[in-house]
């Protein structure tokens, strides 16, 4: 049990709290589970952290109560180097003696840290992804019933994103309008649209797509994933600056065929979308 007491856990609370009480930063759920996973390699939804409740706040204060003074030191600087990341250079700090009293805290239990880890409990090892098996799944998709192609695809795209852990949502209808689905990635909402067509997408469906994220929060964004493609005029005419990013089928393929993660392939598209303005570029481009 760490030698934290219960005013060290308050300071905890007061520096990381995400507007009110029971969030931590900008965190949700997913999030804070999948920042454990990632910079610790610790299950921090383990039932022996909820025993005080579920909220992220009381998970956190419940974690740092048990586990060993080096793992709550090391726990408190991956938290503080992302509270850090979050607030822009020139923008002061709302509480100015928080590096201060945070850096106090963590060389206080470093310097009682014991030689190996208590009370941790391991993230799960996650199950290996079997991309051959993915990719041999979209292809089959060919072999499908043409009417029922679209309906394969976006089952297909579900159970991806789900191996993947991109927390996916299967189709909704908002208001007349269908969106075929939703995931969570890198802390965004994006919204998807999925087609199967036998020609390439052009900027009236872009432009309808974009329409419908536009129509929704302002953190949301939209993935346009097009089996068949885009047409070279279409991405031209639809322009630079959207909430939109595209995917096409051979960028599905090419993925799972090299063994690319397609959080990854994502993540790389939303990069290439923000620092370009361009709605696609290739995978071969993105992973030469």
């Amino acid at each position: 049990m760490s030698s934290l007491r219960s005013i060290d856990l308050s300071l905890v609370d007061e520096i990381f709290r995400g507007g009110e009480r029971g969030y931590i930063l900008d965190f949700s759920n997913r999030t804070f589970s999948d920042f454990f996973v990632r910079e610790l390699d610790i299950d921090i939804d383990a039932p022996q952290y909820a025993v005080d409740g579920i909220s992220k706040g009381k998970r956190l204060r419940c974690f740092l109560g048990q586990v060993d003074d080096g793992t709550a030191a090391r726990t408190l600087r991956v938290l503080w180097e992302h509270r850090e990341a979050l607030r822009s250079a020139d923008t002061a700090d709302p509480m100015p003696r928080a590096a201060g009293q945070i850096a106090a805290l963590i060389a206080r239990l470093q310097g009682s840290a014991l030689p190996a880890p208590v009370n941790v409990v391991a993230a799960p090892i996650l199950d290996a992804i079997d991309f051959a098996r993915l990719r041999d799944r979209l292809v089959s998709i060919r072999d499908t019933e043409p009417h029922q192609r679209g309906f394969a695809f976006e089952r297909f795209l579900t159970e991806m994103f789900d191996a993947f852990r991109l927390n996916p949502r299967e189709p909704f209808r908002l208001a007349g309008e269908q969106i075929d689905g939703s995931f969570e990635h890198g802390g965004e909402i994006y919204l998807v649209e999925a087609k199967w067509l036998n020609r390439r997408i052009s900027q009236a469906e872009l432009h309808t797509f974009e329409g419908k994220i536009g129509q929704k929060a302002a953190w949301a964004r939209g993935l346009f994933v097009s089996f068949g493609g885009f047409t070279k005029e279409g991405l031209q005419a639809f322009g630079r600056g959207k909430r939109t990013i595209a995917l096409e089928g051979r960028d599905l393929y090419e993925a799972l065929d090299r063994g690319i993660g397609i959080d990854h392939v994502i993540a790389a598209k939303a990069r290439h979308a923000a620092e370009t303005g361009a709605v696609f570029a290739p995978l071969a481009d993105l992973f030469p």
